[in-house]
């Protein structure tokens, strides 16, 4: 039920008559070297290939001895023991494959290396003295494949108390739809569609599901296309027990080429759109990954998105679900996700998202970024600034682009693969160092992801670089698939498609394109920033907000309290944000610090909570007064925006002295359920009214 092969397996009895099983792992290796990761290292594996990182011997064979006890009921129901082992004939003991970073791996399976031989004779010979008289690899060989009640415990305690996998609305009823399927699927094969965009939790569900299945000692896999979901729920959900044995329920979606007839009860398969007709590295493998999976399973779950549709190759789309669901004769049950929890549960994002890229025609022409903080910048390298800013805070914010740049730093991590030189902004995609874990992988946020590492998966706040392949010409949203990177995958063989039927694939690659970028444009649970290299699409996206540009607007981005003459006030009082380093603090520039507050013009803002210290300053403009208090924040929303336009960082100061009567200030409230670090924010003008209460005193 997987690709994993094991090398060398002895069974038999020792001394005392108790069936043992010895795993080896061969290696025909004469050297290597230590990767900082744990249990990996590098070596050469095979023919002419370079050195690569992989899984280290020990770790590889214990690994296998966990997948049986975790999934093979003669294992972990017989009376038999697993002893895993290494063996190495050509290595040295060098201090490196043997290295202390390794002491927990080979504890758990020794390492025999060169000229060890009697210490391999010597671990075998404890465990196996006797032959195999209960016939113990007949039993491993026909046993009954069905996960363990520890690890099914272990997933189903490792998924409650944790909010990212509360079912709500209609999460929970499409999940308990879909139990009820699974429970028909000894009578009938079942097919069950479950559509739904961006932030509606197709994924949320997907993981649930893996573990209220294995609860009830059901077969089941969790299934994606991409790698990236995949890998990023399986950090998550690896607690004290051992990733290996988590990540045993994860699977891609070519895995099941060869898989007989229902092998498995369920499989759960998230992104199924992602989906190919072809598997395997040179895609020469199987017939068509979704007749493959309908097979292999009595029940096959499906959470699919046909706007997610990225590459040519992607064939997972509803209609092609149901035809091949017809043809097993399976019944098909459909759902709907509508409730959706991204883009700050804004549907009229989306909708404005998709008459925005003229995907289809909605009511949605104007967005009110007060509801959604969605932001056109002209320079790529404040927008990814002011997004690892956000980052800070818990490390959920993420640069994203299209893939209209190539990936020189692959062969050299030197190089620079994204560069716009005319705003000094180089960056290198995130492909290589962190992989499918980009995403979650602290100081990640320094590189740029692209659609196959976020796919699936939600931040916080999402920067968008959209590259040459989208413009704006003629009042038309023009989507130009020949304008990615030639190493990108995902259009490969389009130049070819438009010889044989320029029409056919025209509207295919426009297809791509624009369910790329509405995909990542719908990363972001509470903003998503935007830069564009067409500069006729950045204006045209401006002008489908709410909020006007800045410039176009008369009024202060500063209402502060603090006072200056009218000689020493400028004409206009916006100006740049300007970062201060701590060297030019140091040497006495005037700058204030910026917090990550945003203030609501309107009602109250959500709660939030201020962290001690600031870590970045901005330069103060040369007619403001250096004085204790003073500091930047940002305001959001309309209700003043004659005077401070939607979005704009402000110049405050703490607690002023004298009257505010007529003033710009911020109020916060704090109630009894509280911390005292934070609180809800507004933006009003104050006034206060003295009205006598009749004993010959005021009320304010």
């Amino acid at each position: 039920m997987s690709s994993k092969r094991i090398d060398f397996v002895i069974t038999g009895e020792d001394a005392a008559a108790r069936t043992k099983v010895v795993i080896v792992e061969l290696k025909q290796w004469s050297k290597s070297r230590r990767s900082e990761k744990d249990a990996i290292v590098w070596a050469r594996r095979g023919g002419r290939a370079a050195e690569s990182e992989g899984t280290h011997p020990s770790y590889q064979a214990w690994s296998y001895a966990a997948y049986l006890e975790d999934f093979n009921t003669a294992v972990r129901e017989g009376p038999m023991s697993l002893k895993p082992c290494a063996y190495l004939h050509n290595h040295p003991r060098d201090g490196e494959i043997d290295h202390p970073h390794y002491r927990e791996h080979i504890a758990r399976a020794p390492l025999f290396l060169a000229r060890e031989r009697a210490k391999l004779q010597a671990f075998i010979r404890e465990h196996v003295r006797h032959g195999d008289r209960r016939h113990a690899l007949y039993a491993i060989e026909n046993g009954r494949i069905q996960p363990s009640k520890m690890l099914a415990d272990s997933v189903v305690g490792l998924l409650q108390g944790k909010p990212e996998f509360v079912l709500i609305d209609d999460q929970k009823l499409a999940h308990e739809t879909i139990l009820q399927a699974d429970a028909r699927a000894h009578r009938r094969k079942q097919v069950v569609i479950v559509q739904g965009g961006p932030g509606t939790g197709k994924s949320v569900i997907a993981v649930n599901l893996l573990g209220a299945l294995l609860a009830r000692k059901r077969n089941a896999r969790y299934v994606s296309k991409n790698a990236a979901p995949r890998a990023v729920y399986e950090a998550r959900l690896t607690g004290s027990f051992k990733k290996s044995r988590i990540s045993n329920l994860f699977g891609g979606s070519g895995a099941f080429v060869n898989a007989a007839a229902d092998t498995y009860d369920t499989l759960i398969v998230d992104e199924a759109h992602r989906l190919n007709e072809k598997s395997g590295l040179y895609r020469n493998l199987g017939d068509n990954q979704v007749r493959e999976l309908i097979k292999s399973a009595r029940c096959t779950v499906f959470f699919v998105d046909d706007d997610q549709r990225v590459t040519l190759l992607d064939i997972g789309h509803s209609e092609a679900l149901r035809r091949h669901a017809r043809e097993f004769d399976a019944e098909v049950t459909e759902l709907e996700l509508s409730s959706q929890f991204r883009c700050n549960g804004s549907d009229g994002y989306l909708a404005w998202l998709d008459g925005t890229l003229q995907k289809r025609e909605t009511a949605n022409e104007v967005l009110d970024t007060a509801e959604y903080d969605f932001r056109v910048f002209d320079d790529p390298a404040e927008m990814h600034a002011l997004v690892e800013l956000k980052s800070r805070a818990n490390n959920r914010s993420r640069v994203v682009a299209g893939y209209c740049w190539k990936w020189p730093s692959k062969k050299d991590p030197q190089a620079w693969d994204i560069e716009l030189p005319q705003f000094d902004y180089r960056r290198r995609w995130n492909l290589d160092k962190d992989g499918s874990l980009w995403i979650v992988t602290p100081g990640s946020v320094e590189q740029v992801g692209c659609i196959h590492t976020c796919q699936g998966l939600e931040l916080d706040y999402v920067g968008v670089i959209i590259g040459p392949d989208l413009a704006y010409r003629d009042g038309q949203v023009v989507a130009d698939a020949t304008k990615r990177a030639s190493s990108d995958q995902s259009v490969k063989g389009f130049k070819k498609m438009l010889k044989a039927d320029r029409e056919g694939a025209t509207a295919l690659g426009e297809m791509i394109v624009k369910n790329t970028y509405r995909t990542l444009m719908t990363r972001g649970m509470k903003g998503c920033y935007v830069y564009c290299t067409d500069a006729a699409l950045a204006d045209y996206l401006r002008g489908r907000l709410k909020a006007k540009a800045a410039e176009e607007r008369e009024g202060a981005v500063a209402g502060s309290g603090f006072e200056r003459s009218a000689a020493e006030a400028p004409r206009s009082n916006v100006i740049p944000l300007r970062r201060v380093t701590p060297e030019e603090r140091a040497a006495g520039v005037a700058a204030a610090p910026l917090v990550d507050l945003r203030f609501a013009a309107g009602a109250f803002s959500d709660f939030q909570a201020l962290d001690d210290g600031a870590e970045d300053w901005v330069a103060l403009p040369d007619w403001v007064k250096p004085q204790p208090g003073l500091f930047v924040a940002q305001v959001i929303g309309e209700s003043m925006n004659r005077r401070i336009p939607n979005g704009s960082w402000c110049l405050f100061r703490a607690n002023p002295g004298g009257s505010r009567e007529g003033k710009i200030v911020v109020i916060q409230h704090r109630d009894i359920a509280d911390p005292e670090t934070g609180g809800r924010y507004t933006v009003k003008r104050y006034s206060s009214e003295k009205v006598a209460d009749g004993d010959g005193g005021v009320e304010v």
